[in-house]
């Protein structure tokens, strides 16, 4: 079952004094609120008290009555107004600091980008930074405003993403753990839980390594918390009782001598209210520690977090995440991916590269696809499955002169590792993270006639032999070269059907994440379509345990092109454990792939200008040998963009990225960002020669985590990850996802809905003269494009650039190529294409797909309680009633003289048909309005009274009548 988590506020109003800044943030039916405090007088400090205390609606307007009329009490200074409304938001994103005071950045607008299942993802629209102390104690300083601007070039508008109830900077698979802590437990146990918890997580040598936070040290700057005790050492999962988080609801801990004295004055409350607690209504509530690597506002955070409670925190992930709708004869089956860009080592593209002594390498993303029943709200009811693969530059210690101006600078190795380090540092928290075995395609050229990206492979190569030689077989790195650039050169050669053969390798290897909402037969792991997976399979789906790292050069074109071709491999077994597809065989130029082929190409091009400064260069439809004449001067107006922001702007995105970031810290009385020859020194802060520190070279991977293989160690050791646990109802907002996702607190127009406006199969991708709606049939007519609304370019042969003439298919059959073109597994040799027959007989050619719909997919029955029926003969009756009156009052005289047919000669009804309403007869000098009922002036009455003092208490009947509808909705 899925665990619950804690929805955190929605929404921030800024109220600004000479003395302090209020911000009042409110849940979403904006019943409660809550009031943090910022002192504006000290201009070096930042003085944040958090009262934690909740106000109701009357009580939170008195305290902002009572603060503007305290200001307003000073009425002999000149230009003190009270309390001002600055500004509105929807979270708060941090705080920074330069040279002069503190600045607060808040999220002022958002846009719904993504679903998962009641969980929505919103991406960031527009910020605002406020300046904290007031003008009477600010001071300038003459370099105050160029760090601004140098902060401000890091656009948080910009591909950044939040959600308040969904972590994403974890895996689904890692979210919907469910082994986390039982869904209800009396008190006693759920102390005794904790107390356990915090023992043994304190005792665990390895979790120790965990718990060490990235902004752990603090600056020379001071920053004093007001009313909140200092955090010392591993911050302990806050646990807060009911009567902390609300004054006048209280569900469990220390009032439970009050409900028993409410419970006693009605024996019928009291009943309901001891059966409730005997079938467990009260859940835990869970709010996880993110993995920093992935978040972006860490050093905005600082020790804010430890301190503040958790509601004011939101983990900003930057990358990309896109979203379609794959309609399925109106099923929607929604495919997801996210990209998130890791926060370490990250800067642009000739800047940043390799790897640095903490093990972090340049330009490393993690990819998930998620694809899920979107007809079903919660996850824990629906099908939902996942695909995770990394990206990631050669983690070796290299980099690329960019004082001359050509093209491709020279590869230079800046430094030996003949331990692996470094190496084995990055492949440690991998393998951690995501479990065995580790699958490396390195795309990187190996025959060059003058070395150049060949230099990486050899060493590459070699520092994977290393760590093998300490790992045992099962769970060894497993190495595969793929020389995709020399094989794309070739005209009779088929990139995309040998990169389909090591997808379908990688992907039986790893599996992949599914969560079947209930319990699977051994039938359905013992089908002909499974056979040769090695994932971790259980009753009610499986785990991915393992992943595919592929990394080329600069991990930008030919990266994205092997991604896509895992994605494609890994999306056929996700539809087909989805019961959508009769087999896991995909084939190219229907909707379904013409989308995610869409997706992976926009995850490109966002990446590659977050990280290289321009689009793609090559595609994939460059790669299957069908792309226009009209893209290759595409390309070459992407290499020339690509060459400028390298060469004049990396400079300064480098710099600004590593001021927001944190990783330089602007002080006074030392240089300046722009002033340092190199930020090599901010990214490698350990001594190159400390062996004293080391450890032992043979043990590079844990024994805890060694232990935990081939699952991965942090979804084991999950518990020890909690950061908040909150013991409260069940149908509390708190922790239940309806509230975020149907919005019942306020008018919603269904055409602007997120599902009305997401990239759909019919409406996008069908062309509008298809007679078969099925996603998956082939489709050769050219269709148009959904963003610029043109129709796809032909190519030199006149033949339709989407035409299957060229197109490779996952069920063609290839010809042979040469021993020049073999993969090389293991990381010791190269295997040629007759010993690659390991796994070959998976790739024979298939027969057509089929698809199924009825057999696969849950009945409303198991799902709502209700099921379609044939109407009874009542209604049949009613419904024929209904079309002989349409036809009488439709019937013409002469068609009733002149037609053989019979007739209605008179229509007779059987019930008296009379007006509802009576108006009087009104005319041009004067209308009278019709009579109006005392009970409906009753209700308009007490309508105006609610809006002007607020809603009244409910009588005692209606109580007793809600107590009752709940009974039997939650029985």
């Amino acid at each position: 079952m899925e665990v619950p988590v804690i929805l955190c506020m929605q929404k921030l109003v800024v109220y600004e004094t000479k003395a302090r800044l209020y911000i009042v943030g409110s849940n979403m039916t904006e019943s409660r609120f809550r009031v943090l405090k910022i002192d504006r007088t000290e201009p070096k400090e930042l003085i944040i008290n958090d009262d934690k205390i909740e106000y109701t609606r009357k009580e939170i307007r008195n305290l902002l009555t009572m603060i503007d009329s305290g200001n307003r009490s000073w009425a002999t200074q000149k230009g003190n107004i009270g309390l001002v409304k600055s500004v509105s938001a929807f979270g708060i994103a941090g705080f920074t600091r330069f040279l002069e005071g503190y600045y607060i950045i808040l999220i002022t607008k958002r846009r719904k980008v993504a679903l998962i299942g009641p969980h929505t993802i919103y991406k960031i629209e527009d910020t605002a930074m406020m300046y904290i102390p007031n003008d009477n104690v600010r001071y300038t300083h003459p370099d105050e405003n160029r760090y601004v601007k140098m902060f401000q070039n890091v656009d948080l508008s910009s591909n950044f993403y939040f959600s308040y109830s969904y972590d994403l900077t974890h895996t689904l698979q890692y979210n919907m753990a469910s082994s986390l802590i039982p869904s209800s437990v009396p008190e006693p146990e759920f102390s005794q839980w904790n107390a356990d918890n915090q023992s043994s997580s304190s005792n665990s040598p390895s979790d120790s390594d965990l718990s060490k936070t990235p902004h752990a040290e603090l600056s020379s700057d001071s920053v004093i918390y007001s009313g909140n005790p200092a955090s010392t050492g591993q911050p302990t999962p806050e646990i807060i009782p009911d009567d902390a988080t609300s004054s006048s609801t209280n569900y469990c801990g220390n009032d439970q001598k009050n409900a028993k004295s409410a419970d006693q004055s009605d024996p019928q409350l009291s009943t309901s209210s001891t059966k409730r607690k005997r079938r467990g209504v009260l859940v835990n509530g869970v709010r996880l520690k993110p993995t920093y690597k992935y978040v972006w506002n860490t050093h905005l955070l600082n020790q804010y977090e430890e301190v503040v409670h958790t509601d004011w925190i939101l983990y900003i992930v930057h990358g990309f995440i896109g979203q379609c709708n794959i309609s399925v004869y109106g099923k929607p089956i929604y495919l997801t991916l996210i990209a998130r860009r890791s926060a370490k080592f990250a800067g642009t593209r000739f800047l940043k590269r390799g790897i640095n002594c903490d093990g972090d390498v340049a330009n490393e993303i993690e990819t998930e696809q998620i694809v899920h029943d979107a007809s079903i709200t919660y996850l824990n009811k629906a099908k939902i499955t996942s695909f995770v693969q990394l990206r990631g530059s050669v983690p070796l210690y290299w980099s690329q002169d960019v004082s001359t101006m050509v093209p491709k600078p020279p590869i230079i190795l800046d430094k030996r590792d003949p331990f692996a380090h470094s190496g084995g540092r990055n492949f440690r928290e991998v393998i951690k993270r995501y479990g065995a075995p580790l699958i490396i395609l390195n795309l990187v050229k190996r025959r060059e006639k003058r070395r150049h990206e060949s230099i990486l492979s050899e060493e590459f190569k070699q520092v994977v032999r290393y760590l093998n030689q300490f790992l045992p077989h099962d769970h060894a790195i497993k190495y595969i070269g793929f020389d995709m650039a020399h094989l794309s050169k070739s005209k009779n050669k088929n990139v995309l059907a040998r990169l389909a053969e090591i997808a379908n390798y990688c992907v039986k290897l790893t599996g992949f994440f599914f969560k079947a909402g209930k319990e699977v037969s051994d039938d359905f792991w013992e089908n002909e379509k499974f056979h040769g997976f090695q994932g971790y399979k259980d009753r009610y789906g499986c785990k991915q345990t393992g992943i595919a790292r592929t990394n080329c050069v600069d991990c930008l074109d030919r990266t994205n092109t092997a991604q896509f071709a895992l994605g494609k491999c890994a999306l056929g077994y996700q539809l087909y454990a989805l019961g959508v597809t009769a087999s896991p065989d995909l084939t190219f130029d229907t909707d379904c792939l013409r989308m995610l082929e869409e997706l992976y190409e926009d995850q490109g091009d966002t990446l590659a200008l977050q990280y290289g400064g321009s689009q793609l260069v090559h595609r994939i439809k460059g790669y299957r040998k069908i792309s226009p004449l009209a893209a290759h001067s595409r390309d070459i107006m992407q290499t020339l963009s690509r060459y400028y922001s390298n060469t004049f702007s990396d400079l300064e995105k480098q710099q600004a990225i590593n001021v927001f970031l944190g990783v330089f810290k602007p002080k006074e009385g030392k240089p300046n960002i722009w002033e340092l020859p190199t930020d090599y020194y901010l990214h490698n802060k350990e001594v190159p020669v400390r062996t004293a520190s080391l450890k032992n070279y043979t043990e590079w991977l844990e024994f805890p985590a060694y232990r935990c293989l081939p699952l991965p160690y942090n979804e084991v050791s999950k518990p020890s990850n909690v950061r908040h646990l909150l013991q409260i109802e069940k149908n509390d907002m708190k922790v239940n996802e309806y509230w975020e996702y149907y919005h019942p607190y306020e008018i919603t127009n269904m055409e602007e809905l997120y599902a009305f406006s997401v990239t759909h199969s019919l409406k996008h991708f069908m062309p509008k003269l298809a007679t078969d709606y099925s996603p998956f049939t082939l489709r050769i007519t050219p269709v148009r494009n959904r963003e610029a609304g043109l129709e796809a370019n032909p190519n030199i042969c006149g033949k339709d650039s989407t035409a299957s003439i060229t197109s490779t298919t996952s069920t063609g059959s290839e010809e042979s190529t040469s021993s020049t073109d073999s993969l090389d597994l293991e990381g010791n040799v190269c295997i040629s294409d007759s010993s690659f027959s390991s796994y070959t007989e998976l790739l024979t050619p298939r027969e057509e797909p089929g698809y199924i719909w009825e057999c696969k997919y849950t009945r409303l029955k198991d799902i709502y309680d209700t099921e379609l029926k044939h109407s009874s003969k009542r209604d049949m009756h009613t419904f024929e009633r209904y079309v002989d009156l349409g036809k009488a009052c439709c019937k013409k005289p002469s068609q009733a003289i002149q037609s053989d047919v019979p007739q209605i000669t008179a229509f007779q009804p059987d019930i008296e048909i009379f007006p509802i309403s009576a108006f009087k007869l009104d005319s041009s000098y004067e209308v009278e309005p019709p009579p109006v009922s005392r009970q409906a002036k009753d209700i308009y009455t007490n309508y105006v009274l609610c809006g002007l003092y607020g809603p009244s208490h409910p009588s005692k009947q209606d109580m007793r009548l809600y107590m009752k509808y709940n009974m039997q909705l939650y029985q």
